[in-house]
């Protein structure tokens, strides 16, 4: 089978810890654009937490955002497909959340809402701040989520955080027996909630399909859990050196961390 797609998740694996792409993954990845390949990012962030990305890497493809809860056209700048949250489901959350001490961020529309400051908030809002005006990702601060859960057209994910990782596991699993929602986690502190069905290599697989093409024509790279349904799923998963153990085992090759030019070498290994 002939590759034809590179879809890439972004943090852990594309981007480096600075939060920047590396030359020689800038240079392979539009190299193989050149000759025909096509590039995707299949991310955790919402679609306004990427435009310096997705403008480095000169993209023409629409983005999967939110763990494949929706595909986002950036050029058309709108949604073209999406599974998300209802209001009462988000609602529901939001009681359990309050219930069990836990905060993070509501991703909405256009934005992301918290109601309370938490490190990860300051830290990301810290980051957005460092870019340029345009680039920026929108970070709203609520009285209540519970009421702006009723005021937003569509409720993509809740991004959760916890010093206390036993408690935020815990958390998820009351999530997913009382509520059904779909829990990924993203980063070691950092479990994603979702629609129940969504995921990344769901949507990228409908995308692919879209294209004319299968996921055997896929190379995935990803380093976290939420990676898993993409990279188990594509022609070629590619697990990144910073990757867990268990998430090695499952992908069908391990390269070097985000710090070193394995998604390169790979390229030029099996594309060009």
């Amino acid at each position: 089978m002939t590759y034809r797609v590179i879809a890439l998740d972004l943090d852990g694996t594309l981007l480096t810890p600075q939060k920047s792409i590396l030359p020689e993954s800038l240079s392979a990845l539009q190299r193989a654009r050149e000759a025909g390949f096509k590039v995707v990012i299949v991310t955790g962030r919402h679609h306004v937490a990427i435009h310096p990305f997705y403008q480095a890497l000169a993209l023409d493809t629409p983005a999967i955002c939110c763990n494949g809860t929706y595909l986002y056209d950036y050029h058309a700048k709108k949604v073209l497909n999406a599974d998300p949250l209802h209001a009462e489901q988000a609602t529901q959350l939001i009681d359990l959340l309050d219930t069990h001490d836990v905060h993070g961020l509501m991703y909405v529309d256009n934005a992301m809402l918290y109601q309370h400051p938490t490190g990860h908030v300051i830290r990301t809002e810290n980051w957005a701040l460092s870019l340029p005006e345009a680039q920026r990702p929108v970070f709203r601060h609520v009285d209540s989520l519970r009421e702006a859960a009723h005021t937003v057209d569509a409720i993509w994910k809740f991004a959760l955080t916890d010093a206390d990782i036993p408690k935020l596991q815990r958390f998820a699993k009351t999530v997913e027996r009382q509520l059904g929602l779909a829990c990924e986690w993203s980063w070691h502190d950092q479990v994603d909630i979702a629609q129940s069905g969504n995921s990344k290599g769901k949507r990228l697989a409908q995308w692919v399909e879209s294209e004319g093409l299968s996921m055997d024509q896929v190379i995935a790279f990803g380093d976290n859990y939420n990676d898993l349904s993409m990279l188990e799923s594509a022609g070629l998963g590619v697990a990144m050196g910073n990757a867990d153990e268990a998430i090695k085992a499952r992908a069908d090759v391990a390269i070097g961390t985000n710090l070193e030019t394995g998604i390169a070498e790979t390229i030029y290994k099996y594309l060009l």
